[in-house]
């Protein structure tokens, strides 16, 4: 199942709904804290995970992406996913349109 983690919390992208997303991001950055955001897809054909440049580095991809894989990475850019100053509109914005 796919799934967004915030930190340590984590709902599946169904489950994951604006006001989780933006209670879990505004209340961590309110208190000082840089938010690592993970969207974990895990269903054909997507099979990857992207995660917001606040969170710690490691391990990298094992295969080139796929087609559909780089559209989604496409919108995960052009919504600034891929920048520290990410908000949660923009997490949200990305939720919707792929799913």
């Amino acid at each position: 199942m796919s799934k967004v983690r915030i930190e340590d919390s984590e709902r599946t992208i169904g489950e994951a709904t604006p006001q989780w997303i933006n209670e879990q991001i505004n209340r961590r950055r309110a208190d000082g804290i840089a938010v690592c955001v993970q969207v974990i897809f895990d269903q054909k054909p997507l099979e990857f995970a992207l995660s917001t440049p606040t969170c710690a580095r490691g391990g990298g991809g094992g295969r080139p992406l796929n087609q559909e894989e780089l559209k989604v990475l496409s919108l995960w850019e052009k919504l600034h996913l891929n920048t520290p100053e990410f908000t949660s509109g923009n997490l949200v914005a990305f939720l919707k349109q792929v799913t």
